[in-house]
């Protein structure tokens, strides 16, 4: 696996969050009993991981810039670099007590995504990725899957949910792709969405209305693991539309077509 200096760090830091969140999320099964503590509960333990995501991250690269999910945009006087913070990639799975979220952090140098690390802490899977030095999960080097075949191939997608505007336009995209795949799965957490992209477990993914501390640790991942990227207008600005569509080349392509037909 990849141990230069910034993904000790990056490793180090998400290590560090994960443990507060475990921690919580184990205590969940007390608050179900009252309507308003879990909602209470979530925000606080969110605070608290990314409170520990930013102190280590800080610490190690004095400087460096944020844009954090909580905390919004904070400047450094390193002009070149910041962090990309997601300290509870899949809240609303966190708060109902489903063991699928994670923490995630993307490093950003000259307005280019370099290095992610995403961390699954309930199933204690590690992906990390460096520009230039490949992606891993636990060690191991992974890669895209090699499906050609769009009949043959399970599709991730986030559902737009109250409060979020593009209902219609997805319902629209769902129909054109549920027809022409193996089925499309619906997880709760962008960035472990584009993990499993990388290490194969999904042949593609697409979703609309992202923030970039949702996706930005996991653009490295993917580029290093053989995949191909663009927002759902076919262009490169993936950070800056908040949309994504990912996958090999040719299912990228392909589900890319489908969603542009589907009117979307």
């Amino acid at each position: 696996m990849i141990r230069s200096p910034i993904i000790t760090v990056m490793t180090d830091a998400v290590m560090k969050a994960a443990r507060s969140l475990k921690r919580d999320f184990g205590e969940l099964e007390a608050l179900q009993v009252s309507l308003k503590g879990p909602g209470d509960f979530v925000s606080i333990a969110d605070k608290k991981a990314e409170k520990v995501l930013r102190e280590t991250l800080e610490k190690a690269r004095p400087g460096y810039g944020f844009v954090l999910e909580e905390g919004g945009v904070v400047e450094g006087t390193d002009t070149t670099h910041r962090w990309h913070v997601d300290p509870l990639d899949g809240t609303t799975n966190f708060l109902h007590g489903i063991p699928h979220f994670a923490v995630s952090v993307g490093l950003e140098r000259q307005g280019q995504i370099v290095a992610g690390v995403i961390y699954d802490p309930i199933k204690d899977e590690l992906f990390v990725a460096e520009k230039g030095a490949g992606a891993y999960l636990n060690n191991r080097r992974i890669r895209v899957s090699a499906r050609r075949d769009l009949s043959s191939t399970v599709i991730a997608t986030g559902i737009p949910h109250l409060g979020k505007s593009g209902h219609a336009t997805f319902i629209k995209e769902l129909a054109s792709v549920m027809v022409r795949t193996a089925g499309v799965r619906r997880m709760g957490a962008a960035a472990l969405d584009i993990a499993y992209v990388a290490c194969g477990r999904y042949d593609a993914y697409w979703e609309r209305g992202l923030q970039s501390w949702d996706i930005a640790g996991g653009l490295i991942l993917l580029r290093e693991a053989g995949g191909f990227i663009a927002d759902a207008d076919g262009g490169d600005d993936v950070l800056g539309k908040g949309s994504i569509v990912c996958g090999n080349e040719i299912v990228q392509r392909e589900l890319l077509g489908v969603l542009r037909a589907a009117g979307g």
